[in-house]
């Protein structure tokens, strides 16, 4: 519908607070008129030039997080991208609600559960997609700039900029009514010019409840 906002989520499934996220999208989806539309970044990517600089126990996960991402953009090139939401979701809830590890069994599952090709599992350990995934990365993490991560969401301005920005982060998502006022929220401060930041110490772990 032409009355529909779309914003661009670039999402990691690795990410237990960019799920968190995504999750509040849906949530906005139903309050408001917004559709979200899905794209792939990667913390793989954006961490691959700090590794040495990363705690050991981080950098091996940065290490193994290739994987995941290169599934997401090889099953996009079959499907297309209208497949990133189906199954995103399918790897977030395995992943972050149930605590399965992101690992190859884990991931031909939610393929099969989201109605694709569960060979598709088989790019996790192939280069053939990296050019994709990192074009895809590059086109959300542009819009913020490098020093921050998963999710980036991007609207059309008033003016026909983006406006663009990573997070909200917060736990638990809202639902209903108070999802969409945190989305009208996000959208003033976002659209405000000059405005980078809000923060506070997170004192709570991700609550999928």
């Amino acid at each position: 519908m032409s009355d529909t906002t779309p914003a661009d989520f670039w999402f990691d499934p690795l990410c237990p607070w960019a799920w968190m996220t995504s999750r509040w999208m849906l949530e906005v989806e139903k309050v408001r008129p917004v559709e979200v539309r899905w794209h792939v970044m990667s913390l793989a990517v954006l961490n691959e030039d700090r590794l040495d600089e990363l705690p050991e126990h981080y950098g091996e996960l940065m290490r193994s997080a290739w994987g995941p991402v290169r599934v997401c953009v090889a099953a996009e090139q079959k499907y297309g991208s209208e497949v990133l939401g189906p199954l995103y979701t399918e790897l977030g809830t395995r992943v972050h609600p149930q605590g399965q590890p992101l690992d190859r069994a884990t991931i031909e599952a939610a393929l099969e559960a989201a109605g694709l090709d569960g060979s598709l599992a088989g790019a996790m350990d192939s280069e053939e997609f990296d050019d994709a995934l990192r074009a895809s990365h590059r086109a959300g993490i542009d819009l913020v700039g490098q020093d921050v991560g998963t999710p980036v969401i991007a609207v059309p301005g008033s003016d026909g900029e983006q406006i663009a920005f990573f997070g909200p982060v917060v736990t638990p998502a809202p639902r209903g009514e108070a999802a969409g006022r945190l989305w009208d929220g996000t959208l003033l401060v976002a659209s405000t010019p000059g405005f980078y930041e809000i923060k506070r110490t997170r004192d709570a772990e991700p609550d999928f409840g």
